[in-house]
């Protein structure tokens, strides 16, 4: 057995949900956490209210529309608010969005003192909750837990900053590196523990992405299996410059999920007239070379509200995706199988370096054995 190291797998929410009751802030993380990654675009929030050391009412956010984590613990609290404490695990907003702002639910309740881990990325807020609330003589205190509860937002802070998702590389490949053999068979070189857990990856993700050649080599349906069956599934999105993705493709076939094509410049008429009757919504992006321009396919995702995207593609889209800098996290799943073959595909196409300082560095973030493969994960 491999021990972890460093700081555990992001979203490894149940860690967060068996945090010490008797902390308010480590129990607000843990409410936070049983939203499980369904409140995009909006962070994942957890408050609780504790007067004279008792907790009092306790909330999460839940999804877009719905109470915020500070409204849901205030109506649960009701009038024991007034001259209570509130913990919550991002600042509170002062914008009206899908709904009003938290500032002033929390001044109407009378509570005086908030305790905010972090506060809120947005340029819209980033600082001006907790002034709303200082200037009306309510005591904040920032940063408790704050390492934490910012792991807890990281997706929506990527997006609600840059305007893009967060970018996660999944690579599944041997001990050498391969992911497929020199004859091109990949299934399957990881173990079922491991597979179920990239699963698991994708229930988490807004989006999930192959390029058109993944499509035409293997037809994954990119649904969710292993017992996962029935969770938030993710958008379908495929870089495909040319539309060469079959109207055959069990991606298209399947309707649990949306499925998005991007396409480079001007599509071809039948084509594109053809995979819109088969159900998917193509997408007509600039051209990178005659491929999908990669950080506009971002951009286009972004403005579509996905806050974060799962890619399970090939080589080539590894590749350009890790050349030009678009990855924040990789988490690759080593199997003790060594394939050998300067033919087999390695897991990362492109030109490459040609020299080591031009590599691109990343930090691990946690080792840990998954079956009888290994999970490895590092980010910039």
């Amino acid at each position: 057995m491999v021990r972890a190291i460093s700081l555990p797998l992001q979203g490894d929410m149940q860690a967060m949900s068996r945090r010490s009751e008797a902390d308010p802030m480590a129990r607000a993380l843990g409410l936070a956490a049983r939203a499980e990654y369904a409140t995009a675009p909006n962070p994942m929030v957890g408050a609780v209210v504790v007067r004279d050391g008792v907790v009092v009412g306790e909330g999460f956010h839940s999804g877009p529309g719905s109470a915020h984590a500070e409204v849901v613990a205030l109506a649960a609290a009701g009038e024991l608010a007034r001259g209570a404490e509130l913990y919550v695990t991002l600042e509170p907003c002062c914008t009206t969005g899908r709904t009003g702002p938290c500032t002033e639910r929390i001044l109407e309740a009378g509570v005086r003192r908030v305790h905010a881990a972090i506060l809120d990325p947005n340029p819209l807020v980033d600082g001006r909750g907790v002034e709303r609330l200082r200037q009306s003589g309510v005591e904040v205190i920032l940063g408790q837990r704050a390492e934490e509860a910012t792991r807890l937002i990281e997706f929506y802070a990527v997006w609600v900053t840059a305007g893009r998702p967060f970018v996660t590389l999944k690579l599944a490949a041997s001990l050498d590196g391969k992911v497929a053999t020199a004859a091109g068979e990949s299934r399957w070189i990881t173990g079922e523990a491991a597979r179920r857990d990239g699963h698991e990856l994708r229930r988490r993700h807004d989006a999930v992405m192959v390029g058109v050649g993944t499509v035409l080599a293997d037809d994954p349906a990119l649904t969710l299996r292993h017992g996962l069956e029935g969770g938030r599934a993710p958008v379908r999105v495929v870089a495909d410059s040319k539309l060469r993705t079959p109207v055959s493709a069990r991606l298209l076939a399947d309707r649990t999920a949306p499925t998005w094509i991007a396409a480079a410049g001007p599509m071809p008429d039948k084509q594109s007239a053809l995979l819109r009757a088969a159900g998917a919504e193509l997408l007509e992006l600039p051209s990178d070379h005659g491929r999908v321009s990669l950080p506009a396919l971002l951009a286009e995702l972004g403005r579509r509200e996905i806050t974060s995207l799962l890619v399970e593609g090939g080589p080539t889209l590894a590749g350009r995706l890790t050349t030009e800098r678009l990855v924040n996290r990789m988490v690759v799943f080593l199997a003790p199988l060594v394939l050998g073959g300067q033919d087999a595909l390695s897991a990362i196409g492109g030109p490459g370096v040609l020299a080591l300082s031009d590599a691109w560095r990343l930090n691990w973030t946690s080792v840990e054995r998954v079956g009888a493969d290994l999970r490895l994960t590092a980010e910039i």
